[in-house]
């Protein structure tokens, strides 16, 4: 078992630092050790438990109610409030769609209303639960357009069973025109899910700080549901989320029971039977260490940090401010003498990882900022490095794709790509990484590969990463590498890509 925890801790050697506020995205500082040490020894108390049987485990259960009361208080939940504890934000907005065409079986094609800049999770959800999803656009201000989508609800007529805000967007970070939204819902009956899985934990301390908050939570009419995550602003371990329903009533098609077989009689609140105590320990200690006061002291400097960020964005000549944030997320992009690509390998070298954002609809490559309380101590740090970085970019030039590279890109076909398009692909852009062809390297520097895929359509974005994916996670043959059974190429390293060779 030792040799074990020795083997896990060099396996994390190259995995991005979780704590020091130095990165961006993927995980949420607070920037506090003791938090830390009580989120960890809470997990640890409660890994064993099983949250199949909420009688069997009535900890579980206690400590669930108190999370869901804590996140309806926070979120001006009316008295009839109900929530429930799920895996993250993807399962909560999964549920929340599962719900609202459950909650409708009368209708035989559900459709569900988007923006453009919602979630990806939505796609998930529309696809693996059979809803349309009609994507209405947003605005100059990256908000959703309400004229499109009451156009959108009255083209699909009684199909509609959802309609969607963000608070705040996740690509943005700006809030929907949640009034109006959840307006058109409630005029016709339909459910208005709010999805705050990035924000709800933050906006409430924010408007309490004299921010300017857009309305947006259960305060809302119309409102039915929300999405808000612990496991990011709350900062607790992952992975924790709560969905929370206006009434009982809205939440019961949620729920799952089946006793047509000759086992127990399962019932479940959430897509998970059997779950882990631990999360839900994790988040329930540190949720009860902070209280409200502690958020509220946690979402100052973590407010300190973004203005402080913002501030230096716009004082650099070669960078500006995709739009305002509203919340903790900052997209930000570069002028014409360098790429957002490069600046952000540049930061990668000076120990910060900053989120690349590709083109979509008009809009040019960007730079996402997932700021944390933690960051506050290190933004200085942060704002140097981020000049350097420019500099470097701006000397090296914005990145380009070999002529060939991009026409071979252009030439495939995504709904029909297949192994020998994508090693040709690995082949004309140098990610082979060993002698005889059968490798796949991980670059240490990713401007260029962004480059490409940035070229490519969506659609084609899409089936080539299901691509990388794939071959990535093979397993390697002999098994394992540097003697570590099933471990992963560091950066730089060749991965087996599962092609026939001698």
């Amino acid at each position: 078992m030792t040799d074990a925890l020795a083997r896990l801790r060099a396996l994390q050697a190259d995995d991005l630092p979780v704590h020091g506020g130095r990165t961006l995205a993927y995980v949420y500082d607070s920037g506090l050790p003791d938090i830390d040490r009580i989120a960890r020894e809470a997990v640890a108390a409660a890994a064993a438990t099983n949250g199949l049987d909420p009688t069997a485990f009535p900890s579980l259960l206690r400590m669930e109610n108190d999370l869901v009361g804590f996140g309806l208080r926070l979120l001006d939940a009316p008295d009839t409030g109900v929530g429930t504890v799920t895996s993250g934000g993807t399962e909560s907005v999964l549920l929340a769609v599962q719900t609202a065409r459950d909650g409708r079986p009368d209708v035989e094609r559900p459709a569900m209303v988007v923006p453009s800049t919602r979630h990806a999770a939505f796609d998930k959800a529309a696809h693996y639960f059979g809803v349309e999803k009609r994507v209405v656009p947003v605005g100059p201000d990256f908000r959703a357009d309400v004229d499109a989508t009451a156009a959108a609800v009255r083209d699909l007529g009684d199909r509609v069973v959802l309609l969607v805000a963000s608070a705040p967007s996740y690509a943005h970070g700006v809030v929907d025109p949640v009034p109006e939204i959840a307006a058109l819902a409630q005029a016709r009956g339909i459910r208005c899910h709010v999805d705050a899985c990035i924000g709800g934990w933050v906006l409430p301390y924010a408007a309490r700080l004299g921010r300017d908050v857009p309305p947006w939570s259960f305060a809302v009419d119309g409102v039915t549901s929300v999405s808000v995550d612990l496991h990011k602003y709350g900062y607790a371990p992952k992975g924790t989320s709560l969905l929370l329903h206006r009434t009982p009533e809205l939440r019961k098609p949620q729920f799952f029971a089946s006793a047509d077989w000759p086992g127990y009689t399962m019932l479940n609140s959430t897509m998970q039977s059997t779950k882990s105590g631990g999360p839900l320990a994790g988040a329930w200690a540190v949720v009860e260490t902070l209280g409200d006061d502690g958020y509220l002291a946690l979402s100052r400097r973590l407010f300190e940090a973004v203005d402080a960020i913002v501030a230096g964005i716009e004082a650099a000549p070669a960078l500006s401010l995709v739009t305002r944030p509203d919340s903790s997320l900052v997209a930000f992009e570069p002028d014409g003498s360098c790429d957002a690509f490069t600046i952000c390998d540049e930061m990668r070298e000076r120990g910060w990882y900053v989120q690349p954002q590709m083109s979509y609809a008009g809009q040019r490559p960007s730079i996402h900022l997932s700021v944390s309380a933690g960051t506050l101590a290190h933004v200085d740090g942060f704002l140097t490095a981020l000049t350097e970085s420019v500099a470097a970019a701006q000397r090296t030039g914005p990145v380009t794709v070999d002529p060939g590279i991009a026409s071979y890109i252009e030439s495939l076909d995504p709904a029909a790509l297949t192994d020998a398009d994508f090693d040709g692909l690995l082949a004309a852009s140098g990610l082979v990484g060993d002698s005889d062809g059968g490798g796949l390297a991980l670059p240490s520097r990713m401007a260029e590969v962004n480059a490409m895929l940035d070229l490519a359509s969506p659609a084609m974005r899409e089936a080539l990463l299901v691509a990388f994916l794939d071959r990535l996670t093979r397993p390697a043959h002999p098994p394992g590498r540097d003697d570590v059974p099933g471990a992963q190429p560091r950066r730089g390293q060749a991965v087996d890509s599962g092609t026939s060779r001698p």
